[in-house]
């Protein structure tokens, strides 16, 4: 074995070692990207329907919904779309 087919060999390993820990690190990555993006839709679901709660009847009538139709919007689960 020569010298230069030591050197690609350990570059081999070496670049072999790395791209196995990479992809559990990726995988956690996008766990944590999905994670972050449900707890801002989450968020964003909550104070919208905190916000149309408190409108009037008039603001209400501009959006077009009646009181009753944002109360159910109000009174669903963050799981719901």
């Amino acid at each position: 074995m020569s010298t230069i087919d030591s050197i690609q060999s350990a570059q081999t390993i070496v670049v072999d070692s790395t791209e196995r820990g990479v992809g559990p690190i990726r995988s956690m990555l996008r766990a944590s990207r999905r994670l972050l993006s449900s707890l801002a839709l989450w968020r964003q679901k909550r104070e919208t329907r905190w916000t149309l709660r408190d409108l009037t009847d008039d603001q209400l009538r501009d959006i077009g919904l009646t009181r009753s139709e944002a109360m159910i919007e109000v009174g669903k689960s963050f799981f719901w779309d």
